[in-house]
This record gives C-alpha cells, structure tokens and sequence, in this order.
C-alpha cells in the first residue's frame, strides 16, 4: 500500500500544478488575487489536502503565487514572463498551434529517449495512468494529456522545450479539448487508439529508441489534428500583393 501511495501521490500533483499553472496564466486567477482555500480547492480538483500541498509548495517555489500568513495563497503580482503567446481566437490559431507543435514536439521526444532517467520515466508513467483511468470511464481529460506531453518536454532535460510548452498551455489545451470532443462521438475506440498513441511514446523513450520517438510523436500529433479538421485543412498562405 505505502508504494502505491509514494508513486499515485507526484501523478496526481503534477495534475493539480498543471491546472492551477493554467488557471493562473490564463488569469483565472488575476495577480494579488487571494486563491480558493485549500479545502475548497481539493474537493474542487478532487483529490486530498496533502497532494494539493504538494502541488501548492511548487507553484510557491517558482514565484507564482505567496503565502501571507494567516490570510491565504496569492497569485504573485508583476509577474514577469520573457515567453508568452496570443490567445486562441479562431480555428486557424489552433492549425497554426499544431503546426507550431510538430516543429518542437517531436524533437524533445528524440531527447526525451536518449537523456531520460528514472524520474522523468515514472512521470510519464504516471500520467499515463491519469490517461488510462479517464479512458476507462469513457472520459477525455486534457489536463491529463497536457501533463504526459510535459512529461515528455521534462525529460528532454532541456528548459526551453518544458517552457515553451508550458506557455502555449491555453492554446494547446484549447486544441485538446476540441479534440477530446471529436473522439468522444467515436466512442471508447477513439479513446483507446489515442491511449494507444501516447503509450507507443513512452514506449519508445522507454527503450531509448530516440528515432522511434520521435516519429511517434509527430504521428501522433498529426493524427490529432487530422481528426480534429477531418483530414482537412485551412489554407494559411499570404494573400498575394496587388
């Protein structure tokens, strides 16, 4: 029982950091905004007290929010961000999104397999698992996603892929979420074949596979966005000077 507490408790925190990052840096919760209290906070994200904690130490680590003794968690004011992307406003920003995606993703996947450790391993297996329980109960979650592609992004041992990623966290969110809805119309076989996707990644980074990973990762992304516009595309290209 203590091994299995000691390895669902970091999964279920990355779950939690990921959510609250995203709440804070799409300004759900604005600067010098006081956060929900930790009791409210853990039934609303549903999961124990402890592993809000957890989660909470993290973002207080990095600067987001602060504790003011006796009043509460604040998210930071004046955060300064050297990274930061427009909000998706339409479905070309999303196309524009997977475009982007293909570009980074792939490559942090090819390192992912050649610099990972044991760590970087149990957080991709971990939110593998996150994944696997919302298959199970016929669910897409796409913070659940968001954090096995992080995961990958960690263990490429280079900040710019996690970073980067992590700026783009609305935008590529927005992109899953869509996504999740279109294979939710597909039924349980949509949601195992992504399932399926995602472990053949942490299967090839597993074996060390850098080559293999890689294009794991592009086809899936590219499978994402071809059953999200339906095999088809818009057409990006510059209108032609008169």
């Amino acid at each position: 029982m203590k091994a299995t507490r000691q390895k669902s408790r970091p999964s279920f925190a990355d779950h939690v950091y990921n959510t609250l990052y995203g709440r804070i840096s799409n300004g759900d919760y604005p600067p010098d905004e006081k956060l929900p209290s930790e009791t409210t906070l853990a039934a609303e994200i549903g999961v124990s007290r402890p592993v809000l904690r957890d989660a909470l130490e993290r973002l207080r680590a990095e600067g987001l929010i602060v504790s003011r003794q006796g009043a509460g968690n604040f998210v930071r004011a004046h955060q300064s961000r050297t990274l930061g992307y427009g909000r998706i406003e339409t479905i070309a920003d999303i196309q524009r999104c997977y475009e982007f995606r293909l570009t980074i993703e792939p490559q942090a996947a090819r390192f992912a397999a050649e610099r990972r450790n044991d760590e970087a391993l149990a957080n991709l297996s971990n939110a593998l698992d996150l994944m696997r329980a919302a298959t199970g109960s016929m669910l897409h979650r796409e913070d659940a996603d968001f954090t096995f592609h992080i995961a990958v992004a960690h263990a490429a041992n280079n900040t710019f892929f996690e970073a980067t990623l992590r700026a783009l966290h609305e935008q590529i969110s927005a992109g899953m979420k869509m996504h999740g809805q279109s294979l939710l119309r597909e039924g349980g076989a949509g949601l195992e074949r992504v399932l399926h996707e995602h472990q053949s990644i942490f299967d090839a980074i597993l074996a060390s596979d850098g080559e293999a990973a890689a294009n794991r990762m592009t086809a899936h992304v590219r499978h994402s966005q071809e059953r999200l516009f339906g095999g088809a595309s818009i057409d990006l290209r510059m209108p032609a000077k008169k």
